[in-house]
């Protein structure tokens, strides 16, 4: 039934978070027409959580070490804040080219087994 997620950045500067994406971070993409890129991910996951309210959503990259990441970014002028403990994982967040912030974290908790599809 479910053959995939479909996850939007919104920002001011598309074109350079488009070029982030496809550039620094090395997502596989695919153009949709006029330079409009639709980028692969790797597996994920969802959750959800207690809230107030409804209608709010987050997205967070995951890697598999933290201060690796914060250091290639770094070398490639990429701003990211301090690393924070947060007991689940370990806590960044990446300042996009287009001035909007991305987490990134490296997980601490269970992950599931990935969704195969047969679908392509």
């Amino acid at each position: 039934m479910i053959i995939g997620a479909h996850s939007i950045i919104y920002s001011t500067d598309p074109e350079a978070d488009r070029a982030f994406l496809r550039d620094v971070l090395k997502l596989t993409n695919v153009d949709v027409g006029g330079g409009w890129l639709i980028f692969g991910l790797p597996p994920a996951e969802i959750a959800v959580h207690p809230s107030d309210k409804n209608d709010r959503h987050e997205f967070y990259f995951m890697c598999d070490d933290i201060d690796a990441l914060v250091e290639e970014m770094k070398q490639q002028s990429i701003v990211c804040s301090p690393v924070q403990d947060e007991g689940w994982g370990l806590l960044t967040h990446v300042t996009l080219p287009g001035g909007g912030k991305l987490g990134i974290y490296q997980p601490r908790h269970a992950r599931p087994e990935p969704i195969v599809s047969s679908v392509q």
